[in-house]
Parts: structure tokens; sequence; C-alpha cells
């Protein structure tokens, strides 16, 4: 059992706004600023300082919510070539790109699909 000395030295996951995550790893991004000595000002661990970077320059660390028109139809839209479909389906169009989602995918494997589709 850890005792109650041992928990006041541990330290708590502190949850920085995203906006500060942005501004951050922005700076991080200049090749002029020492990460390091970036991450020392802010009272961060630099190991952090990088995963926002790597964050930011993957689109995670983005402020703006866009929204997509969605349709709901009655009747399955069948895009060429693909097999009659049933209830259980999702169809998603972005430009050129189209996904066909046919049962009931795992919420992790939607949201790996769906990242691979941001532009």
């Amino acid at each position: 059992m850890v005792g109650e000395a041992e928990q006041k030295k541990r330290r708590r996951s502190t949850n920085y706004p995203l906006e500060f995550k942005r501004q951050l790893a922005q700076l991080a991004c200049d090749e002029s600023i020492s990460v390091a000595q970036l991450a020392m000002q802010h009272g961060l661990n630099t190991n952090m300082l990088f995963r926002w970077r790597r964050q930011l320059r993957a689109g995670l660390l983005d402020t703006t919510t866009q929204f997509l028109p969605v349709a709901v139809t009655t009747e399955p839209k069948e895009p060429p070539g693909f097999g009659a479909g049933g209830a259980d389906s999702i169809e998603i169009q972005l430009g050129q790109a189209r996904v066909c989602i046919r049962g009931a995918p795992d919420p992790a494997t939607l949201a790996l699909v769906l990242q691979g589709l941001r532009p």
C-alpha cells in the first residue's frame, strides 16, 4: 500500500487546454527554437512537447470543427460494383474517396477509417 507521503510526491496528470497545446506545438515546429528550452520555460517535459508537435502535424490539434452534410435514406444507395446492401451499412463519400462499411464495425476501426479520409 502506498503511504500518504508517497501519494503527495506523485504528480497528477494535467489536462492542458487544446489552444495551449496547439500554440506550443507550433512554436516547437520553428527550427530556430529549442524544444527543450521551450518545455523548460513552461514547466513541461520535453517529450510531451514533442508529442504535441507530432499531433499538430497529424492534424489532431485542430481547433476548428468541420460539419459535413448527412443524408439519411430509408433505402440503401449502392455504389457501382457493390453487392446488395442491408440496413447495417454506412457509406461515406468525401471528394473522390468513397468508403462503404457493411455490418457493425467497432468504434476504433471506424475512427481509423474516418481519420484516413481527412484532407
